[in-house]
């Protein structure tokens, strides 16, 4: 790897870093509860600055793969596949950055009316005519999620075209001018249906981690509306709180 002094490398350098560590981890190199090198170790084995490491090691705390202390050594908290809410990342662009092959099929793809939620999440009148699309989802080759997605008739309109074994649906929607921009998460446990049980290869019943997302456009239009079930143990997420943004911090930053 090269070293700060490359000029074009400078803002990605520490994602290389993060990256190569989060494979690290993934394959058990440190363990549960084991301790990665020191940061002066880690700056010379990759040849950066401690400053780009400590960018990467922020990254994985994000993601809460190791502990947040600074000045010691982090401490591996897990090896599981974890999605991070402190950006709107697609599934594709998550699976390849934690190195594995994403993959994809459509089972479903029909027009229909929409029901009462759907019509309320995506801002449609009663009844309107939505595009649901019934998808597998892979990480290299295992099967890790099912997706249902319900689109406004356009958006659906330019799904229907895209090949049914595509990888990614969000990057050929993005270059037809969909971008999904915010998005709100609500995160639960669902019973495996007959459709999960055949394309998860699991038992109908079982507990799947269910999320459900509202996505919109940059002017705050509801392009998708979305509910995602993930076989347990394949994947977990991560949200950052802090205090810094809060009306209790902002009160107690006030001078007399």
């Amino acid at each position: 790897m090269q070293g700060d002094s490359a000029e074009p490398a400078k803002g990605t350098l520490y994602r290389k870093v993060a990256a190569d560590l989060r494979e690290a981890i993934a394959a058990g190199d440190y363990g549960s509860g084991g301790k990665l090198p020191a940061e002066s170790a880690l700056a010379e084995r990759y040849g950066v600055s401690r400053g780009t490491i400590r960018q990467a090691l922020a990254a994985l705390r994000a993601d809460g793969l190791v502990t947040s202390r600074r000045g010691t050594r982090r401490v591996v908290l897990g090896t599981t596949r974890v999605q991070s809410f402190s950006e709107l990342v697609s599934f594709t662009s998550w699976a390849r950055s934690v190195g594995e092959e994403p993959g994809g099929r459509v089972e479903r793809l029909e027009r229909r009316a929409a029901d009462a939620r759907e019509s309320e999440q995506l801002r449609l009148d009663p009844g309107a005519q939505v595009v649901a699309v019934l998808r597998v989802r892979t990480l290299s080759g295992r099967p890790v999620m099912v997706e249902r997605s319900v689109y406004p008739v356009w958006v659906g309109e330019l799904v229907a075209a895209i090949p049914a074994d595509a990888v990614s649906h969000t990057e050929p929607l993005q270059e037809r001018g969909v971008v999904f921009a915010d998005a709100d998460h609500t995160i639960d446990l669902v019973l495996a249906d007959a459709d999960d049980a055949r394309l998860l290869e699991c038992r109908t019943g079982e507990a799947l981690l269910r999320e459900r997302r509202r996505s919109t456009d940059p002017v705050g239009a509801p392009v998708e509306w979305s509910e995602d079930r993930y076989l347990p143990g394949t994947v977990a997420f991560t949200v950052h709180n802090s205090i810094a943004g809060s009306a209790l911090s902002r009160r107690h930053r006030r001078t007399p």
